[in-house]
């Protein structure tokens, strides 16, 4: 990419600045729901579902009234889902994956016909791996799923403009088949070309195992010597059925509905979706989770002792630490806000995870923040009301404790999303609506246009 002048951007983005700023008051001057969200935090119905449910307060009588948090897969709490797998000691994942895509639990046999299928799609194959993965692979993973999905069209039986466009359900489920199966290893070979070819790492790529899970088989992948543990793995597996889904509105997954409407193919829908997650502000709140972390270790002189890591908690709400924005990491959420069921669940599975890893510490160090910071948060912050603890706050913690690299948090939200945004993808397919186009109003006057030769 060829090098712009730099006094020449630095003017041209202030024109930039110039042209595109609009007074804030004028979205409310003219009822404009910023972010798709109501002026009491809810959000703007836009649309219907039959495939999750995030269910985090009522409205009695008008009036906006928090509730213990539940999340709902095809109307069967997802706490049920788990307690299931940990009474039957089995992965849940796929089970999970299964209910969502076809609205009904499996059957037994049903169950090992799919985990079957998926198996069958998840060694990816020479041609692709190397076209589409290690060839020129990208620093950032994420961007490297989204062009390895894209890359897919190529590999198709049929390829052809025709074939890759058709929109038939029957079509949509057997592609969405192969890229859910197919997730887990793209992030893992992603993330080994980047160690590999960045970060001069051993290149490590391992076929997966069709008999495996989901979860089984990313830790084979992305570990040198390919070996885990059970609890690893169930821990592992826990993670990717509470990441599955999130309901329709959701920035991703409402990503999904609205490239969908307009009628492109899966593999564009799916890599818009990758990419909406990418952002800082949809797929990477755990990473942020961590780095707050590693800052409190590394300036509270014990962060074993309570009222020192209050203190500077109390610091970051100030913003006289942290990021400067005053928030605390894992805390906070736009629909839960009594509790989150998906940190309740995780919290669970970490205790054990760190107990077995000897890290009983750092696991009392985000119970410390979850116990003592929704307190702090309301005492700088007079608006906030409820809040509790998020997903986020342990995930980040999970990972960490399970030795996978930083890198991969966002892409393993990605593995474990693509079977909703399949989901949504055929529910917006088969419901036909119209191409979603909401209105956006003019602020301009209109204006002569001026010849060349008379501009100044």
């Amino acid at each position: 990419m060829a090098n712009i002048d730099s006094a020449w951007l630095k003017d041209h983005a202030e024109r930039v600045r110039k042209a595109d700023y609009i007074d804030p008051a004028l979205y409310r001057k003219f009822g404009v729901k910023r972010g798709l969200r109501n002026d009491d935090g809810t959000g703007v119905l836009v649309g219907l579902t039959t495939i999750g449910n995030v269910h985090g307060y009522v409205v009695n009588e008008g009036e906006k009234q928090a509730v213990p948090g539940e999340l709902y897969y095809r109307g069967i709490s997802v706490k049920d889902l788990v307690a299931a797998d940990r009474k039957e000691h089995r992965y849940g994942y796929e089970e999970a994956a299964y209910l969502l895509m076809f609205g009904q639990l499996p059957t037994a046999k049903q169950l090992v016909d799919w985990k079957d299928k998926l198996g069958a799609y998840r060694k990816l194959s020479d041609g692709f791996k190397e076209n589409a993965i290690l060839r020129h692979p990208s620093v950032d993973i994420m961007n490297g799923i989204a062009r390895a999905i894209l890359f897919a069209m190529a590999f198709e039986d049929k390829p052809e403009h025709e074939a890759v466009n058709d929109l038939s359900i029957e079509k949509c489920l057997e592609r969405s088949i192969a890229l859910i199966s197919a997730m887990p290893t793209i992030a893992a070979y992603c993330y080994q070309a980047k160690a590999h070819y960045h970060l001069g790492g051993s290149l490590m790529i391992r076929n997966p195992d069709p008999k495996k899970s989901s979860a089984e088989n990313f830790l084979s992948l992305i570990r040198e010597d390919g070996r885990y543990t059970k609890l690893e793995a169930e821990t592992l597996d826990l993670a990717l059925i509470l990441h599955a889904e999130h309901g329709g509105g959701n920035n991703s997954s409402f990503v999904t509905h609205v490239v969908t409407s307009a009628h492109t193919d899966i593999y564009s829908s799916m890599a818009a979706s990758v990419l909406s997650l990418k952002g800082s502000r949809h797929g990477g709140a755990n990473l942020r989770v961590m780095r707050q972390m590693d800052e409190i270790k590394a300036n509270v002189k014990d962060w074993r002792d309570d009222k020192q890591v209050i203190a500077y908690l109390e610091k970051i709400a100030d913003k006289q630490a942290g990021d400067a924005t005053g928030l605390i990491y894992g805390l906070g959420h736009a629909v839960y806000t009594v509790s989150d069921p998906r940190a309740q669940l995780l919290k669970q599975k970490a205790r054990e995870l760190a107990k077995a890893k000897g890290l009983q510490d750092e696991m009392r160090l985000f119970e410390l923040v979850e116990k003592a910071g929704p307190a702090i948060i309301q005492a700088h912050h007079p608006r906030a009301e409820n809040v509790c603890a998020n997903v986020d706050l342990y995930s980040g913690f999970v990972y960490e404790t399970l030795g996978i690299p930083r890198d991969l948090y966002t892409p393993l939200f990605a593995v474990a999303r693509c079977v909703s945004w399949c989901a949504h993808r055929m529910e917006e397919l088969i419901n036909q609506g119209p191409i979603i186009r909401p209105a956006y109003k003019p602020l301009y006057h209109p204006r002569e246009y001026v010849a060349l030769k008379d501009r100044k």
